[in-house]
């Protein structure tokens, strides 16, 4: 109990806040409540300085992004058909699946090319979880139910570099994440179906 309540004294009110509002939004993002947006929003805020300490760039510049999208997902999701509760959720394409996995590849290519020659910790691992979170967040803001299925991916991945890095909290938290997305992928899924009939 002592060491516990130890380790819990030692962890940053940043990355604290940090972890209970990225908890928060992304089990919304699973319900598909749009408040997931605003509380993303704080959370990869956040995140930027956290990332930036660690010396984890790319997902530090992935902040940014997420940032941008998550203003964009708000917009999106708020701009539901008149006639319906929530924005309708969508299936993802052949050409969407072509152009994801060239796009990650790519991308893993160029960036992690580019850390490899800064303090950048694992320049081409971290890259690749970045641009499989670059697609999977566009995803989600596009209502692609497909989004949660790379999310379960990289966050597995993402949990053991944070692990590897000393950011324990942040490591359980992308854990959550995982069971999260397993949980928001069925309910999208339930969702579409209901959409199809």
């Amino acid at each position: 109990m002592q060491s516990v309540l130890n380790w819990w004294q030692q962890q940053s009110w940043l990355e604290i806040t940090g972890v209970i509002t990225g908890l928060l939004c992304v089990y919304l993002a699973a319900k598909n409540i749009i408040w997931n947006w605003p509380l993303a929003i704080i959370s990869v805020s956040i995140y930027i300085f956290i990332f930036f300490e660690a010396h984890l760039f790319a997902d530090m510049g992935l902040q940014f992004y997420f940032l941008a999208v998550n203003i964009y997902g708000w917009y999106f999701w708020s701009k539901k058909p008149t006639e319906q509760q929530k924005a309708p959720v969508v299936a993802i394409t052949k050409r969407e699946v072509l152009f994801s996995v060239t796009a990650i590849i790519i991308f893993t290519f160029i960036l992690g090319s580019v850390l490899k020659y800064t303090t950048a910790s694992y320049p081409y691992l971290d890259s690749f979880c970045t641009a499989c979170s670059l697609v999977a967040q566009f995803f989600m803001a596009r209502k692609v139910i497909e989004n949660w299925l790379l999310w379960v991916f990289v966050d597995i991945i993402y949990t053991g570099i944070y692990i590897f890095k000393g950011l324990q909290l942040t490591a359980v938290m992308y854990g959550i994440y995982v069971i999260i997305a397993l949980i928001g992928y069925f309910d999208w899924k339930r969702d579409y179906q209901k959409q199809m009939n």
